[in-house]
C-alpha cells in the first residue's frame, strides 16, 4: 500500500472552520501526518461495497425477524418488541453505521468484518480533521471519498420530512465522562442544527423518561422540563436492555404511543450483533464481500473469535488452522456468546502496521477512512485519512 506524507496538521484549518472541539486530547495525538492514497476505481469499490453490503444486511434484518432468530443473535427478549416497532415502520431510519472492511487497496479484494450500525463512532475524524488535513497541504476536497457530514446532513432532513407531526426538537446522549463519545455526539448535533432541528446535549443519567408522555430535558436556565421530539443515545442497545430494563420497557411504549423517534432505532442491534455475519453466509454463501463464518472453529482454516457484542477488538481472539491461539485481546465483553470467522490479513505499510477500511453509510455509502494498528484493532488504533489520486 502507498502512504502520502502531508507536512502541515489540520490544528489551523480546524480552528479556522470554527470546530475548536476538535482539538481535544482524545482526537488529535492519535491522528497521522500520513494518509493512505487510493485510486478512483479503489475508492468507487468501497462506495459500491457498502451500498451492497447496507441491502444484503436488510434482507438479513428480515429474514431474522421472519425466522424468529433474535436469541440466536443474543438479542434480549426484551428488546423484540421495539425491534419489530422500529423495523415496521419506514420513519424510523437508521441514522448511520460504520463498514469494517479488509481489503480494498492494491488488488486485494474487499471484504466485511462487520458492521457497527449502532454506536459507530471516528466520526470527527472522518467527516472533518481528515478534510481539514487535506485543505491544510493545498489539496483539493474533490480528492477525498468524503461526504460524511452532508450526508448526515441530509438523512436529519429526511427524519424531518417523514415525521411532520412531530416537533423538531432533538436530545443527543452520551455517557458521562467519555470524551471521545462527546465528540461524536457533537458533530451529529452540528449537522441536525443544519438541517432544522433544534438541539440539545445532555449525558443519559439526567434524561427524564415516561412511558405516557415521553423524553423530557432539564433545562438549566430555568429549571423547567422540556419534552423533546427525537433522541440520539450513544448508548449500545444490548446495555440499555440488560442494564436498565425498566428503562427498555418505557422506551417500548414511548415509540409505540409516537411520543419519540429513538436513534439509531431498536433493529440495528439486528446488524450490530455479530452473529449476522452467520447470517449473511447463510444468505449469501461465498458472495465475494463476505467471509465464511459459523459458531464454531473453521476446521482446516485460520479463523477469528469474535464475541457477538464485542468493540474495539475486546476479547478477540485469532486462531491458526488447527484452531491454536496466535493472539488475543482480552476484554469485558467475554460472558458473550462466540462466532469463528475466516481470518484475512488486513493491508500492511513497511513498518508492518495493519490498516482496517471504514465506510461509513448514512442512508448512501458517504466516506472512507483508515485505522491502523496492529494484528488486532483496539482503542489504541489510530485514525489515518486518505486522499484519492
Amino acid at each position: 500500500m502507498t502512504l502520502k506524507p502531508l507536512a502541515t496538521p489540520p490544528d489551523a484549518p480546524l480552528r479556522n472552520l470554527g470546530w475548536n472541539w476538535m482539538l481535544g486530547q482524545d482526537t488529535l495525538p492519535y491522528l497521522s501526518n500520513e494518509v493512505v492514497a487510493v485510486t478512483p476505481a479503489e475508492a468507487d469499490a468501497y462506495y459500491e461495497a457498502a451500498n451492497e453490503l447496507f441491502e444484503m444486511m436488510v434482507a438479513a434484518g428480515q429474514h431474522v425477524i421472519d425466522e424468529n432468530r433474535f436469541a440466536e443473535l443474543g438479542i434480549p427478549e426484551n428488546l423484540v418488541d421495539l425491534i419489530k416497532l422500529s423495523w415496521d415502520d419506514d420513519r424510523h431510519i437508521h441514522l448511520y453505521g460504520r463498514f469494517d472492511l479488509a481489503g480494498g487497496i492494491d488488488g486485494a479484494g474487499i471484504k466485511l468484518i462487520e458492521f457497527n450500525a449502532d454506536t459507530a463512532t471516528c466520526l470527527p475524524e472522518t467527516a472533518v480533521v481528515q478534510y481539514a488535513h487535506l485543505r491544510a497541504n493545498g489539496l483539493d476536497d474533490s480528492q477525498q471519498f468524503n461526504s460524511l457530514f452532508e450526508t448526515l446532513t441530509g438523512q436529519f432532513e429526511e427524519l424531518l420530512a417523514v415525521n411532520p407531526d412531530l416537533q423538531p426538537t432533538l436530545l443527543l446522549s452520551a455517557m458521562r465522562d467519555f470524551p471521545e463519545d462527546d465528540t461524536n455526539v457533537a458533530l451529529l448535533g452540528e449537522a441536525a442544527r443544519e438541517a432544522g432541528f433544534d438541539i440539545e446535549f445532555d449525558f443519559i443519567d439526567n434524561v427524564e423518561f415516561s412511558a405516557e408522555e415521553g423524553i423530557f430535558w432539564q433545562n438549566p436556565k430555568n429549571g423547567q422540563f422540556e419534552k423533546l421530539d427525537f433522541w440520539f443515545k450513544l448508548i449500545p442497545w444490548e446495555a440499555i436492555a440488560g442494564d436498565e430494563p425498566a428503562l427498555t420497557s418505557i422506551l417500548t411504549e414511548i415509540v409505540r404511543k409516537r411520543l419519540c423517534v429513538v436513534l439509531n432505532p431498536a433493529y440495528t442491534l439486528l446488524f450490530q450483533s455479530k452473529y449476522i455475519l452467520k447470517v449473511l453466509w447463510e444468505l449469501y454463501p461465498n458472495h465475494p464481500l463476505l467471509l465464511e463464518t459459523d459458531t464454531k472453529p473453521l476446521l482446516g482454516k485460520p479463523c477469528v473469535e469474535k464475541v457477538l457484542f464485542g468493540r474495539e477488538g475486546a476479547n478477540v481472539r485469532i486462531l491458526d488452522a488447527s484452531g491454536s491461539e496466535q493472539t488475543a485481546m482480552d476484554g469485558e465483553y467475554g460472558d458473550y456468546p462466540k462466532i469463528y470467522q475466516e481470518y484475512v490479513r488486513f493491508p500492511q505499510d513497511s513498518a508492518g502496521h495493519s490498516y482496517q477500511a471504514g465506510v461509513f453509510y448514512a442512508g448512501d455509502a458517504c466516506a472512507l477512512g483508515f485505522r491502523r494498528g496492529g494484528l488486532i484493532l483496539n482503542n489504541g488504533a489510530g485514525f489515518v485519512g486518505h486522499v484519492v489520486n
